[in-house]
């Protein structure tokens, strides 16, 4: 199937386009990577500076989506991702935004963001009409009715197939596919991880751009025997693989590494 490309803040992701490199940046001291939390007040330096490192965009998060995280308000949330968003108004970065829930993602469309990240693969109705009346492409995440909660291969291409019928029936035009790598659920293992990594050129044959979002989760660290801060060469070594198998975007932690990864591939591949 000949893919569609989606543009993000006029960025071209998919479609022949090179790999584009999305850089995280987390507003939630909670979350399961502390490298990756930057206090408001540093949220533009260090978006600049991943945007020097290589990164094509970035992606705010204000609410740890990792297992056992601990819960945060709605108010909670909106204060953080406010504050941050704030300070990237009017820079021309290309910013999007991880959340699932429509007052947060309201309160973001008052900020210049260029997408929106489902983890929650549109199944809230609410939050779903929101999303599609924002006229923003979407990051939407392979999930049923929670976030990753399909189990094993087959689970996730049918996932993956309910979410592209809502995009259909929501209007939404612009998407990149996520087949939800990680441990979103408890019925799920490493090996289910592994088994989508090592299947992970099949997402492709919905004709869609498809995002890799693996950095330092802990699938990795279950084969390494590490913690988060010790999964970085781990990360690398799968992100390579995944590219090769199709993946169109990459999301990360650690932009200057794997921009450098992305450069080494293009070579190989003749590209640059």
């Amino acid at each position: 199937m000949l893919q569609q490309h989606c543009s993000v803040g006029g960025l071209k992701i998919g479609g022949g386009a090179p790999v584009r490199l999305v850089g995280v940046i987390n507003s939630s001291p909670e979350s399961f990577y502390r490298g990756s939390f930057t206090p408001a007040g540093g949220v533009y330096d260090r978006a600049l500076a991943m945007q020097e490192w290589g990164a094509d965009m970035i992606d705010i998060g204000a609410r740890s989506t990792a297992p056992g995280s601990g819960p945060i308000t709605i108010a909670e949330e909106v204060e953080r991702v406010d504050a941050a968003l704030r300070e990237l108004d009017g820079t021309g970065i290309i910013t999007s935004v991880d959340t699932r829930h429509p007052e947060v993602l309201e309160a973001c469309l008052r900020h210049d963001i260029h997408a929106v990240n489902d983890i929650s693969g549109l199944a809230d109705e609410r939050y779903a009409r929101v999303v599609a009346d924002s006229g923003l492409p979407v990051f939407v995440m392979a999930s049923f009715r929670r976030p990753g909660d399909a189990v094993g291969l087959t689970e996730t291409l049918a996932a993956l197939e309910t979410v592209v019928a809502r995009c259909t029936r929501l209007g939404i035009d612009e998407y990149i596919l996520d087949p939800a790598i990680g441990r979103w659920v408890p019925e799920r293992t490493s090996e289910d991880d592994w088994n989508l990594c090592r299947n992970f050129e099949v997402f492709s044959t919905f004709g869609r751009p498809v995002l890799a979002a693996v950095s330092r989760k802990t699938f990795i660290g279950d084969l390494l025997g590490k913690e988060p801060e010790g999964r970085l060469a781990g990360t690398l070594a799968l992100t390579m693989d995944l590219v090769r198998r199709g993946a169109d975007a990459v999301r990360c932690h650690d932009v200057a590494e794997t921009a450098d990864l992305l450069r080494v591939y293009e070579k190989l591949e003749g590209e640059a």
